[in-house]
């Protein structure tokens, strides 16, 4: 789902009026967590399973982290963040990459390897989640942190569709603290957004024809 295509606008508008329907603050923020991972599954439906598994990871890391009494308790548990995180976008950004060069070094031996395969899809916005998700470990490991309580609150801040494949990659203890409170939309800067979204189409349109 392209930010400037119909059925972006189409999406943006049922969850606006959902945002602000006289609904509960928490209410509107699994309205906005549903939309994220509706928005992220409308390019690749099985890829929602990576955002889940990143949001999981660096929430228990983070506890666990928090809760330890030794330096290398902590660091156990930063390393699980650091390799689920680092091993997904390893992974599908590198998985091709690695495999040419490691049939390139067989061939100087005269060994013909020719594996399966892989034709690895690389997800979109994956550097962005993870290193976002990882911020939050992170904070905590430097005692910059503590958990914070609630796992829709992080789970939001992880998959937020706006930054989800464009960015910028947001620190999670500067994302989490205004959805304590419900907070005012700014009719200026929500003007400007539906100006350089109608923009996007138009030139869209343009480009088209």
């Amino acid at each position: 789902m392209n930010f400037n295509s119909y059925t972006f606008i189409i999406f943006f508008a049922v969850v606006l009026a959902l945002h602000h329907a006289p609904f509960t603050w928490k209410f509107k923020k699994i309205n906005l967590l549903i939309a994220s991972y509706f928005f992220y599954a409308a390019w690749h439906p099985p890829f929602v399973i990576l955002l889940l598994i990143c949001t999981l990871a660096d929430w228990f890391a983070g506890k666990g982290v928090a809760s330890s009494d030794t330096i290398g308790k902590r660091r156990f548990f930063l390393g699980i963040a650091l390799c689920v995180n680092l091993g997904i976008l390893g992974f599908f950004k590198y998985a091709n990459f690695l495999m040419e060069n490691f049939i390139w070094m067989m061939s100087l031996f005269s060994i013909h390897y020719q594996p399966v395969k892989l034709d690895i899809v690389l997800p979109l916005g994956i550097s962005f989640f993870t290193f976002q998700s990882l911020t939050y470990t992170l904070d905590i490991y430097k005692r910059k942190a503590r958990p914070w309580p609630s796992f829709l609150d992080f789970a939001l801040f992880v998959s937020f569709f706006p930054k989800l494949i464009i960015g910028p990659i947001t620190r999670a203890f500067d994302f989490l603290p205004p959805c304590l409170n419900p907070t005012k939309i700014d009719p200026t800067k929500m003007a400007w957004g539906f100006f350089l979204l109608i923009l996007g189409l138009f030139e869209k349109v343009i480009m088209s024809d």
